[in-house]
């Protein structure tokens, strides 16, 4: 039975008939935009179906990739998208199988989970291939004239690293993608041209500061995209252009902090092999765009994947020859990092007590202390 009245929710002289009625409040509304409008109800309503509907749940990585990415294809199809899940009548038609199992409150706690980013956590962990057992003290030791402090900055500290699977109890064992056997660093290329063959003139001191950006960017993206799938090509290479002003935007550098960190990769295996993993990552690279050009229909996105891709070749042979620069370049990413996660925390901080001062994630309105009384 549709409630009875006009919507509580639209603008004065425009309100709907109310064809649904908060759970909460009992506020009658006409759809889901109005919905969102109600504040605290309607953000403490999806955060209870989340919890009530999805705890205890797994799901592989390639079902729920496939999931997204058919949920993405039929809202770009739909003119009207967005309330799927609270609007009357048949599902959308493009979901058909998975879509139509889910009950009304799944189809509103999925819908839910895309558009505040949370649905990642349906995802095991996963740990990047640079996370190995290499990169330890013995590097550190050798930067002797380094301070112990920057040192030590160069190893995440124990809350930010990855869980380790608990060994005591069986039950509790997480599988962690990267962990997985066969999940190791990809392959060095085995034929590097030297520098001097890719540039005529002299390289640019600024070259080094390209490096860890375009490291950030790989690691990010890798991170977002949980590892890479090969269906996912074209928007992991997307992403990837869009986060590294060096492959995407040619952008120059003056700085470390300007590129942002990459000093777990730059630190590589060890001070026997310090470059590797950042050659390693390199040559993924360009592998990945490559394979993503060959992809590539429109003539401009075809280009900038092929520029992308020769800046990853030139980077790779700079660092083939200046692994010296490699440790500097980490401290400075390390220390950069350091004061980015310090201000972060402090405006989480400041956050959180404004939102608790004010009781919810935005001021409460002004009071009126003087009203005029007609007469």
């Amino acid at each position: 039975m549709e409630p009875a009245g006009p919507c509580g929710f639209c603008p004065t002289g425009e309100a709907q008939p109310a064809r649904y009625t908060c759970p909460r409040c009992n506020v009658p509304y006409c759809s889901l935009r109005c919905y969102r409008a109600h504040g605290s109800c309607a953000e403490e309503f999806y955060r209870d179906q989340v919890l009530g509907e999805l705890r205890g749940r797994s799901a592989s990585p390639s079902r729920l990739a496939t999931a997204l990415r058919r949920l993405r294809q039929q809202r770009e199809t739909e003119d009207e998208p967005g309330d799927a899940g609270l609007r009357p009548g048949p599902a959308p038609g493009g979901l058909s199988g998975l879509w139509e199992r889910l009950a009304p409150a799944e189809k509103v706690a999925f819908e839910r989970l895309l558009s505040r980013g949370e649905a990642g956590r349906l995802l095991p962990p996963w740990r990047p291939w640079w996370w190995g057992r290499g990169a330890g003290p013995r590097l550190l030791e050798e930067l002797g004239d380094a301070p112990s402090g920057d040192a030590e900055e160069l190893e995440p500290s124990p809350a930010r690293m990855p869980p380790e699977p608990v060994r005591d109890e069986p039950a509790a064992v997480e599988q962690v993608l990267g962990d997985l056997p066969g999940a190791c660093p990809p392959a060095v290329p085995t034929r590097i041209p030297a520098l001097a063959s890719l540039s005529r003139g002299r390289t640019s001191p600024l070259v080094r500061f390209q490096l860890p950006n375009v490291l950030f960017a790989y690691a990010h993206t890798l991170a977002l995209y949980h590892g890479g799938d090969e269906a996912l090509l074209s928007d992991f290479c997307a992403t990837l252009l869009g986060v590294s002003g060096a492959l995407g935007a040619q952008q120059v550098f003056a700085s470390a902090e300007e590129a942002l960190q990459a000093a777990r990769i730059l630190l590589g295996e060890g001070p026997a092999n310090q470059k590797s993993y950042t050659l390693a990552a390199l040559g993924d690279l360009a592998q990945t765009l490559g394979r993503a050009r060959k992809q590539a229909v429109a003539p401009e996105e075809r280009d900038r994947l092929y520029r992308a891709r020769k800046k990853c070749q030139f980077l790779l042979s700079w660092t083939n020859e200046n692994e010296d620069a490699l440790t500097p370049l980490a401290l400075d990413c390390a220390t950069a990092h350091r004061a980015h996660t310090v201000a972060a925390e402090d405006v989480a901080a400041l956050t959180g007590e404004l939102e608790q001062l004010w009781g919810g994630p935005l001021p409460p309105a002004r009071r009126t202390l003087i009203e005029e009384l007609p007469g």
